[in-house]
């Protein structure tokens, strides 16, 4: 965890090494200053020496000035190394991510994602920044000024070393308890996070049930379920003013009392007492730093774990050793595969354990085909076609695009030939040619207007004011979902995929639209072979072959005719729906 976050320090070493090197100095400065300031009341006061006090009190000044500048530069130094290894390690995060497996992001939820990009690398950021300037400062002044106290008078010195191992022992009984606390707090964020993200992503959901009051019940308990752990560790760390104070108090009663018995003895002088008092302080406002530097690195210490997993999290899928560059065309085979999400894969490609959603599936498709997928909810379509651009890997057998195994592929390459429009369509802020241009970076407005043709989008753009520069909101929550979903095809078509699979893509578009899309692909994207799901067997009707998934296996797979023959469960959708009744988890009238 230490090596992994270290490692983000990268170009802001320099400022890591200056800025303990600039609190050493402040130290140095500060610890000569009490030295002084007794030579200044014996030799000068008491002897009435004025050119004395001048000659001292101006060498006081100058190394105040010194260890303000020290000071001043170590705090530039230090938030410029904190504040940058915060950058690094969000970058790196985030960086990671973008190569994660769908199977890496099931891991992580996305509002744990978000604490750890906020909240832990805040957490971190500033105990960075303590440790570079207090962390260095606060040990090396309690134990410069412990070794001042006792080169002035070893007798009272060890008063302090008395009071600092008992104060250490309780202060750190007392961070004990409290980190157990520190340690709950963060999985508290999580779900705090979770909630508003949910609440804000179905606001709309939310208002038209009236369910307000709930949802604000629910961000209360997750809320209040971190106030009641910071309470709990502060109400522990609350101790540590009390017994700072005692020890403080408690060293100043005792070395005043004895100081002064050895002044009268002659064994101590004034100004060596003021120093002893002095230094006393400085000892026990180290010992104070270094207890709220503990709380601070152990708090941060929970985030940087949290910080490591994610930057350390390996891809479930990477490339070979020698990947294949280019996809001859859009065959797809799948030989025996299994498939299960509950366990990762071992090197040979064979899953262990956890319940198989596709069973012993084995298909040949013909580039250029048109395959029309259905089947129940639950069914596994979505995973089968997954599995086709390797956003998983599969748990046994194999999948080939192009009579190529797409475990041979360079990934980034076979997505480009692989073009998915998912069961949930997503738009990004920002104009329409914007949105369309995922698909190809350096695509022409002319290209854009013909996938968008294709996919019967021109005609509702062309209504937008602004046309192809009309901005979508986050989300595409100023479009409706047909709109949402013509519009991600046509992205989706502007890749020029050999390949491409449409997820259910078409059902918030009525059944002419879906029509005009399906004839618009025949024409247009003739040698493209065209996976398609859907609930509606008219939108898969005319397909060249159709395959009937039926709880994770492929129930039968032909022509439209040939499954109304001999697929019972082909013929019943088919009939449920044609008759004027339901869908798959929906049977029909009656007839």
């Amino acid at each position: 965890m230490i090596k992994t976050i270290l490692g983000q320090v990268k170009e802001f070493k320099k400022d890591s090494l200056i800025t303990p090197a600039c609190m050493i100095l402040e130290v140095i400065m500060e610890m000569l200053i009490p030295l002084l300031m007794a030579a200044i009341i014996d030799n000068g006061v008491e002897k009435g020496d004025m050119n004395y006090i001048y000659k001292t009190g101006a060498v006081m000044m100058i190394l105040a000035v010194l260890g303000l500048m020290a000071g001043m530069l170590g705090a530039k130094y230090g938030a410029s190394a904190a504040t940058g290894l915060a950058r690094n390690l969000r970058f790196a995060m985030f960086d990671n991510i973008q190569s994660f497996s769908f199977a890496n992001i099931d891991k992580f939820s996305t509002a744990g994602l978000v604490t750890r990009l906020t909240t832990d690398i805040t957490n971190v950021q500033n105990a960075y920044q303590m440790i570079l300037r207090m962390c260095v400062r606060a040990p090396i002044s309690m134990i410069t000024a412990m070794a001042m106290a006792f080169f002035i008078n070893a007798k009272l010195a060890s008063i302090y070393l008395i009071a600092v191992i008992v104060l250490g022992f309780c202060l750190f009984l007392i961070m004990g308890k409290a980190m157990r606390y520190f340690k709950q707090i963060f999985p508290k964020y999580d779900d705090m996070n979770a909630s508003v993200q949910e609440n804000v992503s179905a606001i709309r959901v939310v208002k038209a049930y009236v369910r307000e009051d709930y949802e604000n019940e629910k961000f209360t308990r997750a809320s209040g379920n971190i106030y009641q752990m910071f309470t709990k560790a502060e109400k522990i760390l609350t101790w540590n003013a009390p017994l700072m104070q005692i020890a403080v108090y408690g060293c100043i009663l005792a070395i005043s009392w004895l100081g002064a018995k050895m002044i009268v003895s002659n064994q101590l002088t004034t100004g060596q007492l003021m120093s002893l008092m002095t230094y006393c302080m400085n000892i026990l406002m180290s010992l104070m730093m270094l207890s709220m530097i503990f709380v601070m690195v152990t708090m941060s210490a929970a985030s940087a774990e949290r910080i490591a997993e994610v930057i350390n999290e390996k891809s479930t899928l990477s490339n070979p050793k020698h990947p294949v560059k280019e996809v001859p065309d859009g065959r797809i085979t799948f030989e025996h595969v299994d498939f299960s999400y509950s366990k990762p894969l071992s090197e040979t490609g064979n899953g262990e354990g956890g319940e198989l959603v596709l069973r012993d599936i084995n298909l040949e498709i013909h580039a250029g085909e048109t395959i029309g997928i259905i089947g129940g909810t639950g069914s596994a379509k979505s995973s089968l076609v997954n599995l086709i651009s390797r956003l998983y890997d599969v748990t046994a057998g194999s999948v080939s695009v192009g009579g190529i195994d797409v475990k041979k592929y360079d990934m980034e390459e076979l997505r480009n030939q692989v073009s998915v429009v998912l069961q949930k369509n997503v738009l990004f802020s920002g104009t329409i040619l914007e949105n369309l241009r995922w698909g190809d970076k350096n695509a022409t407005k002319e290209d854009c207007v013909r996938v968008c043709k294709m996919a019967c989008a021109h005609e509702f753009i062309e209504q937008f004011p602004d046309q192809y520069d009309t901005h979508i909101e986050q989300g595409g929550s100023n479009v409706s979902g047909g709109q949402k979903q013509r519009l991600c095809i046509a992205r989706a078509l502007l890749k020029k995929p050999k390949i491409l699979i449409l997820d259910d893509s078409t059902s918030a578009v009525d059944t002419a639209t879906d029509s005009r899309i399906r004839n618009a692909f025949a024409t247009e994207i003739p040698d493209t072979t065209k996976l398609i799901i859907a609930q509606r067997v008219s939108s898969v009707q005319n397909a060249d072959r159709i395959i009937v998934m039926d709880n994770g296996r492929v129930s039968d797979f032909g022509t439209h005719e040939e499954l109304l023959e001999r697929s019972e469960i082909y013929r019943d959708v088919y009939e449920s729906q044609t008759g004027g009744g339901g869908d798959f988890d929906q049977p029909g009238g009656d007839k």
